[in-house]
């Protein structure tokens, strides 16, 4: 294979790699158009009716297409005319919260009339005789455009892309014959991997709906099949054994709110402390790959701060992590929460079990209930997290209880674990395939077009 030596990596143009010497590196401006949509969500009276492409639309899914179940809205007539979306145009997310989220594309593949891009969101749209919308979506899900993208971000908090960037942009431009037969050869190969990544993903969702049948069932009905039975007064709890108690969670523990990000402190002294985030507080563990830091008043730092076995919860999110909770074993100290993770503060219950029992089936359909909801979002507040019933068996048995639970979860975890293993190097090479496929690293054979 010739090489031309340009110097643009899979990981982003640091370092030379050599390239076919037919692919030209180009601005992406010269191959393409771009904008960015101002459309918001808003349903106004003098406006024509629009279907509204929106982020979430665009950060799940690969593929845009006419039959999807979008978001209702209305835009201008100029809008519709600057921003409907046409097929192999590229949508990309602009604007987030992770850096990691930046830029991430999905191909427009069936147009209508009425299918608009929204805001936070931008456009590219190929020059067809030069670059094909195909080769465009994978080349922006290799490293070597994607991470121009995340370096050329700016904000501290949320993320935004400069529409300047994206035009910026470096690009390995092969001709357009050879773009076809590279988006032919991994539209094949990557259908085979993610058939291989769905089935581990539904062996992970089976997995943990035995876990969370364990656990509901353990911690409402205990061990012991034949102890007679009371009506616990909740109809999404059923019956509890009849020596256990109920009480409200706010007559067993105490709640602490977290700390608001963007907070003024004026000329008060300040300092930075690690915090943790809702990302940070998973179904039963805490995840420590990415810990961000906040600024707090020196003085006001002690009543935001956790403490081993604080029972951490999350005010709502996505649907499935609304109250969902693990137990804080001080890995990190000081360590601050954010507004939207609960301090949840054990005086009269074992910590664990209480962590159980927000992972339990009853918990969440208590959360459901006095949660607020939107769309596929649901919160629920402080007044109303207080509000749990707590399952409370003799101590003894609470113990025994705990034992078994921990026992289970020790091996549920190994498989988790295993097939979470299996399921990242799938994605690492699904993404290694794509960068080398587009960076001229890998040879392509032309009998798949």
């Amino acid at each position: 294979m010739k090489s031309n030596g340009n110097r643009l990596s899979p990981d982003g143009p640091v370092r030379q790699i050599n390239t076919p010497a037919n692919w030209r590196v180009q601005r992406l401006k010269t191959v393409a158009a771009y904008f960015v949509s101002n459309v918001d969500k808003h349903t106004e009276p003098d406006e024509q009716p629009v279907r509204l492409c929106n982020y979430t639309d665009v950060y799940y899914n690969e593929f845009i297409h006419a039959g999807m179940e979008l978001m209702s809205a209305t835009a201008t007539s100029d809008e519709i005319r600057r921003f409907r979306l046409m097929e192999d145009d590229i949508v990309i997310t602009k604007d987030s919260e992770e850096w990691k989220d930046i830029a991430v594309p999905a191909l427009v593949v069936e147009s209508s009339p009425d299918l608009v891009c929204g805001y936070h969101l931008a456009v590219v749209r190929p020059n067809k005789h030069l670059l094909t919308g195909e080769f465009l979506l994978r080349a922006f899900q290799s490293g070597a455009i994607n991470h121009q993208f995340r370096v050329a971000s700016t904000g501290v908090t949320r993320y935004g892309l400069p529409k300047e960037a994206i035009g910026s942009a470096l690009i390995l431009l092969p001709p357009i014959d050879k773009q076809r037969w590279i988006a032919a050869y991994l539209s094949a190969k990557l259908g085979r991997l993610d058939e291989l990544i769905s089935k581990k993903e539904r062996q992970l969702a089976l997995l943990g709906e035995k876990r969370q049948a364990l656990i509901s069932h353990a911690v409402t009905r205990g061990l012991n099949p034949e102890a007679p039975t009371k009506p616990s007064g909740f109809p999404w709890l059923g019956e509890i054994p009849a020596h256990w108690k109920l009480k409200r969670l706010k007559f067993v523990a105490g709640l602490q709110s977290g700390l608001a990000k963007g907070k003024d402190w004026g000329k008060t002294e300040t300092i930075d402390l690690p915090y943790l985030r809702v990302a940070n507080v998973q179904d039963g563990f805490v995840d420590l790959s990415e810990i961000k830091t906040l600024t707090v008043g020196v003085r006001e730092a002690n009543q935001y701060l956790l403490r081993k076995g604080d029972v951490l919860m999350n005010e709502g999110g996505d649907l499935d992590k609304l109250g969902r909770g693990t137990v804080w074993e001080g890995q990190i100290e000081p360590c601050l929460h954010q507004n939207h993770v609960f301090a949840i503060r054990p005086k009269r219950v074992d910590p664990y079990w209480l962590a159980y029992l927000t992972r339990s089936s009853y918990s969440k359909a208590f959360f459901m209930q006095v949660g607020k909801q939107t769309t596929n979002l649901a919160s629920v507040s402080a007044s109303n997290l207080v509000e749990l019933p707590v399952t409370l068996p003799p101590t003894a048995e609470m113990w025994r209880i705990r034992t078994f639970l921990d026992s289970r979860m020790e091996r549920l975890e190994r498989l988790e674990t295993s097939l979470r293993t299996q399921t990242g190097k799938l994605r690492e090479y699904r993404q290694a395939l794509i960068t080398a496929a587009v960076t001229g690293q890998l040879s392509v054979p032309e009998e798949v077009a």
